[in-house]
């Protein structure tokens, strides 16, 4: 004989899946180039208060990458690593802009479509369509 029924694992598997991708979600590029590393805020970060509810006490922050580490020795582990090092140099690069989308999209300065003089077509000649 076999198997009786299916197995009703997959499913449960792919919610667990599902509510994790938004549990580990840190701060987007543009918050953390037009916030976070600002000279004043990024000194307020760098010198947090104990918290207790943080990991490491909320005294090992690492800015670029928004995130906490237990210890001295993990953050600076961190900073020589790869995924920080990638961080970085994403960071170097300029925010997108809500200008920047709009032009993308094809709108004028003022939010409204570009009034362009639309030329008609021009007729073609029977010559070009004798030939």
């Amino acid at each position: 004989m076999g198997r009786l029924r299916r197995s009703r694992t997959h499913g449960g598997k792919r919610d667990v899946h599902r509510a994790g991708r938004t549990r580990a979600r840190t701060k987007d590029l543009d918050q953390i180039q037009l916030i976070d590393l600002d000279p004043k805020v990024r000194a307020r970060l760098e010198a947090q208060p104990l918290d207790y509810e943080t990991p490491g006490l909320a005294q090992h922050y690492c800015v670029e990458c928004a995130k906490y580490f237990e210890t001295d020795h993990a953050l600076r582990s961190h900073w020589k690593g790869k995924v920080h090092k990638r961080r970085c140099k994403q960071l170097e690069e300029p925010a997108y802009t809500i200008e920047e989308s709009e032009r993308a999209a094809g709108l004028g300065k003022e939010g409204k479509r570009p009034t362009q003089a639309v030329s008609a077509p021009t007729p073609m000649s029977v010559e070009t369509w004798e030939s």
